[in-house]
């Protein structure tokens, strides 16, 4: 039996790359989604053709994470139907510039403290009360080896992934003597539209990126995210580091 047929999982950034594809996942082994994003077409269309596709349940909310009202407002909603998400995947993430640090536009560093810190923990806090009083529930935090590993120009985008490495640690210590669990998933390079944003839309600048090996794609992300969610109820794996194999560091490659 899959452990997550019927349960509701809560996806934050969902309308493309790794939420996308970890909301199609857990829709195709039937668990019934809630998905949230900012793009309110893409966030419509996924909702239509996971509920058509996979015959789940699923609940859309278009709203920006880094609007700690609006998630407010999205936990009442829940609670208001009866829905208490079993699993929560902090996906919401992003990349803003890739600058010195004298250099750096504080636009992007607004930017990306308030939706990669602020935002997980606005959601957090709107969503966990409700597991630890049904003292079960399974968190996951995508982090990233940027959160592990500083490298030249990442100064800001990698302070705001050590800090979710370091709030998944605080959140897993603050669960204790609950059945919740609490993962940080932390991948490599993958190509997704992630590089796209950091680089303010310059595909062909984003496009580099990803030249000469293999990266990740955000399946592979959505295959770790499910593995750890189907651990039996006495597995709490905390952290998860992967890397595309050409890439054993920030710093170590195997590029052609």
């Amino acid at each position: 039996m899959n452990p997550i047929r019927g349960k509701w999982a809560l996806v934050t950034g969902a309308t493309s790359g790794f939420g996308k594809a970890i909301a199609d996942l857990f829709a195709k082994n039937g668990c019934n989604v809630i998905i949230t994003g900012r793009r309110a077409e893409r966030l419509e269309a996924l909702e239509h053709i996971l509920r058509e596709k996979y015959g789940v349940q699923v609940l859309s909310y278009c709203f920006d994470v880094r609007d700690l009202n609006q998630c407010v407002e999205m936990s009442n909603d829940l609670l208001s139907r009866e829905i208490v998400p079993d699993i929560l995947v902090n996906n919401a993430g992003l990349a803003s510039g890739k600058s010195k640090i004298h250099e750096g536009l504080i636009a992007d560093w607004e930017k990306m403290i308030d939706t990669n810190i602020k935002g997980l923990l606005y959601i957090t806090r709107s969503i966990l009360p409700m597991m630890v009083e049904r003292h079960e529930g399974h968190i996951i935090n995508i982090g990233s080896t940027a959160g592990h590993i500083i490298y030249p120009e990442g100064n800001v985008y990698n302070a705001t992934k050590f800090a979710v490495k370091a709030l998944n640690e605080a959140i897993n210590l603050d669960l204790a003597g609950t059945n919740i669990r609490c993962c940080s998933i932390d991948p490599g390079a993958a190509e997704t539209e992630f590089s796209v944003v950091r680089f303010h839309g310059d595909e062909e600048k984003a496009a580099k990126v990803y030249e000469g090996y293999t990266p990740l794609k955000a399946e592979d992300i959505a295959n770790v995210v499910y593995y750890v969610v189907t651990t039996p109820p006495h597995v709490n794996i905390t952290n998860l580091v992967m890397y595309p194999t050409a890439q054993r560091s920030v710093y170590v490659w195997d590029k052609e």
